[in-house]
């Protein structure tokens, strides 16, 4: 029975609590990565925690362990699904559309624990981890390939795994005999489990410290303190509209590229978030399941924006409170089930790019260029043994981050959207069968700048057991470049290669799955980020030290920087000289990259806009095939599956006579058919 008296807490005991609660939360945190069983957890630190209160909202998340982007998910869906609940009870769920969007794939399991003290909830433990297999088409479960959600796993809706503190054997039993690794996933849900466990008991020692009433008031005190904090740093945005739009490469069924389109409309510190005139749902796994609610892979940004304004902003589900949501039925934003959702990063990555499109337009000196927008788990399957494969991530590779007025961009690192970490070569190699031959960074990849965009990873291996396969889901940019501002370069594309510099050299491109023998070796370039000012404008001595660190080439800083180095050295009359010569200083200098560009001279935003309205007519899970129609009638090469195959649009479209007219006409007869 609920016996709430709210409270009035003085400003001092509120910022006390807020960090005893945030310190909890880190505590399960560290619970976690310490017990659990799989490289995701351990090393790369794929796994969140948090405390909710009674309206599933989080008013507690840590800052320094686990995934940072989650702050705006909602556990209400998955509570409110399972009945009864009692102490001991933990809900457990992986299903994106069943829980409401709180699981945002298929490998990541949630459990929710109410938190009771003697009789009544006080509020709801939560943590995910990316487990390494959740059954389906492939090991791993997320291939670029999925159409549908029944091939990215066992869909577990949200349902008691934990039944008054008993294990609940019949949902073991079914999660045992539909995935690859059980072992390894039973260990890692064994880990969430007790990191819950020590939120419970701590949540028990705070209540006992300072009273339930006040632990209870302290939950929307601090919601409404993130509130207020996020709304003053949202006032410095001008009021106004402002439009941005961004690609993923394509779909992996087609060559089309699948265009996320944002308008952001501010008002005294209050953000509607307007994404009409985004792609249909996609046939391939690029959907963020949302549910038409705030979320974060569509939001995120502005948490970033709000607590780099203000460090002292909490981050809780307060700051959302400032930001209202058009998510389109039946897009990539809001699918429809079954649409499969598996790479729903990539999505989540043009969703943070486009957001801080509209936020430069509105603060130009103060945002960055784009960041590297990757984030690519390279997995190695190898042989099954007893039955099991060994599932192994070799390495998250990102890209980096953009450059800033006054600032480099940061190499090697993107922490966009989350705080994981790489691995550790050494443990690579003991878990995997694998020799990495090369882990650092891309030289050249940095968008060119007066500051320059930060440069991407890259990584070599050797593969050392004949019958392994190879996954790297989520690689993007290979074709759309991340972009510069103010003058700034865009960065080079990422790139994959099987047997680089040997004969039957392969240039992989969006891979789905691939076999590999002993012997072979995969080369991964990383994208790098976008540059920020004229290059032409950077000190000189500064383009030395990139060559000396070795992220410019001396053939870079020729090229992207009209910078001539000579025994170590700037040859200043040999800049200058380059630097002046006609048309040298609009080299490299293309914001957006080649392909974008040729692209948006046919298909313009008018163009693109219109073709949205008219598939609003056709149910959702048809809009794709519609628009794939469409484009197919303009040339069949933009058909063929991006995983066999990758046509330069530069090239394509030249090819392609009339085919701004040929698109209107397409879009003329879905209008009166």
């Amino acid at each position: 029975m609920d016996r709430t008296v709210m409270v009035d807490l003085d400003p001092v005991l509120l910022e006390i609590l807020r960090h005893k609660v945030t310190a909890v939360t880190e505590e399960m945190g560290i619970t976690l990565q310490r017990t659990g069983r799989t490289l995701y957890v351990k090393e790369t630190a794929d796994f969140g925690t948090a405390i909710a209160n009674l309206e599933g909202k989080f008013f507690a998340f840590p800052v320094g362990i686990g995934v940072a982007g989650f702050v705006d998910l909602d556990c209400k869906p998955a509570i409110d699904a399972v009945s009864n609940l009692v102490p001991g009870d933990v809900i457990m769920t992986n299903h994106p559309y069943a829980s409401g969007g709180l699981c945002t794939h298929t490998p990541d399991l949630n459990l929710v624990r109410p938190y009771f003290y003697q009789d009544q909830v006080v509020g709801y433990g939560w943590s995910f981890l990316h487990a390494a297999d959740v059954g389906g088409k492939v090991p791993s479960s997320v291939s670029p390939t999925n159409s549908e959600a029944f091939q990215e796993g066992l869909l577990i809706p949200p349902m008691k795994i934990v039944q008054a503190g008993d294990f609940n054997p019949d949902l073991l039993q079914i999660f045992r005999h539909n995935v690859r690794t059980p072992d390894l996933n039973i260990g890692d849900i064994k880990a969430m489990l007790a990191a819950l466990d020590v939120g419970q008991r701590r949540v028990v020692e705070m209540i006992e410290q300072y009273g339930l009433d006040c632990f209870l008031s302290m939950q929307s005190a601090l919601i409404d303190y993130g509130r207020l904090k996020a709304r003053e740093a949202f006032r410095q945005i001008p009021n106004g509209e402002y439009d941005f739009w961004d690609y993923l490469d394509d779909d992996s069924f087609t060559q089309v590229p699948v265009r996320i389109r944002l308008r952001m409309l501010v008002d005294d510190g209050l953000i509607h978030l307007d994404y009409r005139g985004t792609d249909a749902q996609t046939l391939g796994p690029f959907n963020i399941v949302t549910l038409g609610r705030s979320h974060p892979w569509v939001t995120l940004r502005l948490l970033h924006y709000a607590i780099s304004r203000d460090p002292s902003c909490p981050v809780n589900s307060g700051v959302f409170k400032n930001v209202t949501v058009t998510l389109p039925p039946g897009s990539v934003l809001n699918p429809e089930f079954p649409a499969a959702s598996g790479i729903r990063t990539a999505a989540g990555a043009r969703c943070y790019d486009v957001l801080n499109g509209v936020l430069g337009k509105a603060l130009p000196e103060f945002m960055p260029a784009a960041s590297g927008g990757n984030i690519v788990p390279v997995v190695l399957v190898e042989p099954a043994d007893a039955g099991h494969s060994a599932v192994t991530v070799v390495q998250f590779l990102v890209g980096a981050l953009g450059a800033r007025k006054g600032a480099d961009g940061v190499d090697g690192r993107d922490p966009s959207f989350s705080n994981m970490a790489n691995n550790p070569i050494e443990t690579v190699e003991a878990e995997a069968s694998v020799e990495v031959l090369y882990y650092g960074l891309r030289p050249d990849s940095g968008g060119p700048g007066q500051w320059r965009g930060g440069a991407g990873q890259s990584i070599s291996f050797r593969v050392l057991k004949d019958g392994c396969q190879l996954l790297a889901r989520g690689l993007e940019r290979l074709r759309f470049p991340p972009w510069g501002v103010a003058g700034g370069g865009s960065s080079t594309v990422t790139r994959m290669i099987l047997n680089e510099g040997e004969d039957g050299e392969v240039e992989l491109g969006k891979i789905d799955m691939i076999e590999l023998s002993e012997g072979d070796t995969v080369t991964a370039y990383m994208s790098g980020a976008g540059g920020y000012g004229h290059a032409f404008k950077r000190e000189p001595l500064n383009v030395l030290r990139d060559v000396e660190t070795g992220v410019v080439t001396l053939e870079g800083a020729a090229r992207d920087y009209g910078v001539v180095i000579m025994d170590g050295n700037v040859d200043m009359p040999a800049t200058s000289a380059l630097r002046a010569q006609p048309g040298i200083a609009s080299v490299s200098q293309n914001g957006f990259g080649k392909e974008r560009m040729a692209w948006e001279d046919v298909f313009s935003d008018e163009r693109v806009c219109s073709l949205t309205d008219a598939l609003e007519k056709h149910p959702p899970a048809r809009r794709q095939r519609v628009r794939n129609k469409v484009f197919g009638t303009i040339d069949s090469r933009l058909l063929v599956p991006a995983t066999s195959r990758r046509y330069d649009f530069c090239t394509l479209l030249d090819e392609c006579e009339g085919a701004g007219s040929e698109f209107d006409q397409q879009i003329v007869e879905l209008n009166t058919s």
